[in-house]
């Protein structure tokens, strides 16, 4: 049998906002492999995930692939990827109702809790991008929010691996590292502003430094460059998001866009054993659109 069997492997996945977002459809695909789901949101966005966990009205996005039944998150925690730990936390965010209503939030305190409860994490997926400036040029953009994008978008990444190796390493058949990364990091992209592109850029590199730092733990740090996908995030941050993914999808190689089943399926391949001897590595999941020169 080919071995994408991941039953009772721990998978953490971050930056879960909503039921249409890669990390949505990575947690059901992993769930349906047969990890252990824990989703981690951002404060502001835990009830809203929890309502699509439990409304009848999203039903049908609960299903998942292959036929495996209903998506059932294990647990549903808070995560600021702009915290690595309390003492980052500032007066105005320890003051808001919408985060003190959590015992932690951190980086750091949410990945020791998730790792000392469940006895260790197999899989940790980042899935997290800001940028209050990203329809912006790159000559408009502000110190301040470029520093911001760069922060919770590349350097989070670093953060969550190191809090999390403790509890990644020497795990059986190893442990898979997991980010998701976009060709704006690489090309220059209309409307990919704001420090996004510069973050995505860093967070490439970033990856392959985790990757030697932590290999020697049999952890595996790799990326997947997703092409343009219509998500309720893009939307909302570009009105014009559909035509990128109709000049992408007409120039790919394989002349359509991709769907999220597709980026879900390269991520299962990512922490199965098929994939153990790959790391530091982007897989570009487009159609094929990042070999084209125009």
């Amino acid at each position: 049998m080919i071995p994408l069997d991941l039953t009772g492997k721990v998978a953490l996945v971050t930056g879960v906002g909503d039921n249409e977002s890669f990390a949505w459809f990575i947690a059901k695909a992993l769930q349906a492999a047969g990890a252990r789901i824990i989703l981690a949101s951002h404060p502001r966005m835990v009830s809203i995930v929890q309502s699509f966990i439990t409304r009848e009205q999203d039903a049908e996005s609960r299903k998942l692939p292959f036929g495996k039944g209903e998506f059932h998150p294990e647990k549903i925690v808070a995560c600021d990827a702009s915290f690595d730990t309390v003492a980052d936390i500032d007066e105005a965010t320890k003051n808001d109702r919408r985060y003190n209503k959590f015992p932690e939030y951190t980086i750091q305190g949410t990945i020791d809790n998730i790792g000392k409860e469940f006895g260790g994490i197999d899989i940790l997926v980042h899935s997290i991008a800001f940028s209050r400036e990203i329809t912006k040029k790159m000559v408009e953009t502000s110190r301040a929010a470029y520093l911001q994008a760069l922060g919770i978008s590349a350097y989070s990444l670093t953060s969550m691996v190191r809090a999390a190796t403790p509890y990644m390493m020497n795990r059986p058949g190893g442990a898979s590292v997991i980010g998701l990364t976009y060709i704006g990091g690489e090309r220059v992209i209309p409307h990919y502003g704001g420090g996004m592109s510069t973050a995505k850029a860093a967070l490439q590199i970033d990856a392959q430094q985790l990757a030697q730092n932590v290999g020697k733990h049999n952890i595996r740090v790799n990326l997947i460059s997703a092409g343009p996908y219509p998500s309720r995030a893009a939307r909302a941050i570009n009105p014009d998001f559909d035509k990128l993914v109709a000049y992408t999808a007409e120039h790919s190689p394989i002349p359509r866009a991709i769907t999220p089943e597709e980026v879900a399926n390269a991520s299962i391949f990512l922490c199965s054993p098929l994939a153990s001897g790959i790391t530091g590595q982007i897989l570009y999941v487009d159609c094929g659109h990042n070999i084209m020169g125009i």
